[in-house]
């Protein structure tokens, strides 16, 4: 029996696609181990979101091949897309596949194993790398990682084309999953006991521009789906939040209050330049339609902090707004250049020790911010799905989340994984972890 290695690399669309490859792989007799033990072959499904992502992806493909100079190392991914010769000359890897192709990996590894048996050293195998894909490449989940939550993807691609970012080069244009495809998945986990779900993609706002469908609707029909508690989404644009999108949203129970809403800059003039489609007035705006239909919903997005040509100015600017908003969580990311890009090029690149120090005034501000959030929580009543068993200060709890994604902790005796149980918050237990008591 073979055994093959995985390794992602990047986001959870990354994520979703290696485990269905891997059950591909299971169901066709592969035996899958760990990472960093010895394997007949190794896929590193690469990532290419900043250049470091590139680092990283070249540094695991020498790593498999050091581990066992005989393997078939496999790259795919977005790596993969946006730099393809440069993987090809790459002595480490002896198999290239491209976004939208990763469904064929098993058949061209038996086509590759036996030319190699045949001839001695099959040529170097590239499927389709310049071919993103026009169709949805379906690929099914039976099971995930995860226990308790299944990470769905539903949709591929984006058009935005932000100065910024390599995506749309490496995922290719909008490409949505067919609907049923999406319920038949759901449904299936649903009847393995998963309680929830997370409906993500490369630009999940656009899920349906292509086929007809809203993302609405497909929520709406995943709500029906028995056994499925929970429904989360992954990153959403500002621009999907219409009045009728939340009042329609905060009539399902099962819809979890908790929205990442991409930000990137609360500097008009910073958002110009980076070519996202909104300015900060329609953000608030969009934050504040939220606030509306949903009593104390978890905001949360992603600040780029040096983008080319942000000032002092700027930067206060966006700090301003950042407190105004009051996310419960955000994530802060130094501008990295990202070769193939419009703000790669562009003139006023800010210093590294500007971004670093910048990058830390935000991180603290989110951590002030953050903990104000999770405090409010302090006496609720509250709703937890718990996840796993841990030992704090010496004693066992099983720690879980609200529909919020505050992380609470309830004794272990007596308690089970993948449980839906309500209580009250009563203290913080550590760090960002709080004590419920269980009614």
């Amino acid at each position: 029996m073979k055994k093959v290695a995985l390794h992602n690399l990047g986001c959870k669309v990354n994520s979703y696609e290696t485990e269905a490859v891997q059950q591909m792989l299971e169901e066709r007799g592969y035996e899958v181990v760990p990472f960093q033990e010895y394997a007949d072959i190794y896929i590193i499904n690469t990532c290419s979101v900043t250049n470091m992502a590139d680092r990283k992806s070249r540094q695991m493909l020498h790593r498999a091949k050091k581990k066992n100079p005989d393997a078939i190392v496999v790259a795919m991914g977005c790596y993969v897309q946006t730099a393809p010769e440069e993987v090809k000359k790459d002595a480490a890897v002896d198999i290239v596949i491209g976004n939208n192709k990763k469904h064929e990996l098993p058949e061209l590894l038996e086509k590759y194993e036996k030319e190699k048996q045949q001839n001695g050293e099959p040529e170097f195998a590239m499927l389709d790398i310049n071919e993103k894909g026009q169709e949805y490449e379906e690929l099914f989940l039976g099971k995930t990682a995860e226990h308790t939550r299944a990470f769905i993807k539903v949709q591929d691609g984006c058009n935005q084309f932000c100065s910024y970012c390599i995506i749309p080069y490496a995922r290719g244009r909008v490409r949505s999953r067919k609907t049923e495809d999406v319920l038949k998945e759901i449904e299936n986990l649903a009847g393995q006991g998963y309680k929830e779900v997370v409906l993500t993609g490369i630009h999940l706002s656009s899920f349906g521009v292509d086929t007809g469908d809203s993302l609405l609707h497909l929520i709406e029909e995943v709500h029906k789906i028995e056994g499925i508690a929970r429904i989360r989404l992954g990153s959403l644009e500002p621009r999907i939040i219409t009045e009728e999108f939340a009042e329609a949203l905060a009539k399902l129970p099962k819809i979890c209050p908790h929205f990442h809403l991409s930000l990137q800059s609360g500097c008009d003039a910073t958002l110009k330049r980076m070519n996202r489609r909104y300015d900060t007035e329609e953000y608030a705006n969009k934050c504040a339609v939220l606030r509306k239909y949903f009593q104390h919903p978890a905001i949360t997005t992603d600040v780029i902090v040096g983008f080319p040509g942000e000032t002092e100015e700027e930067f206060r600017t966006t700090k301003e707004f950042l407190k105004q908003i009051h996310f419960y969580e955000m994530h802060i990311f130094k501008y990295s250049k990202r070769k193939g890009t419009r703000a790669a090029v562009m003139e006023n690149q800010v210093p590294e020790e500007t971004k670093t120090e910048r990058s830390s005034e935000l991180l603290s501000l989110e951590q002030e911010m953050s903990a104000e959030f999770r405090d409010t929580y302090l006496g609720r009543t509250e709703e937890v799905l718990l996840e796993e068993e841990m030992e704090m200060d010496g004693k066992k709890y099983f720690t879980g989340y609200t529909k919020e994604y505050v992380k609470v902790a309830v004794p272990a005796e007596g308690q089970a994984a993948n449980t839906l149980i309500r209580g009250r918050i009563k203290q913080r237990l550590f760090e960002e972890v709080y004590l419920m008591v269980e009614f």
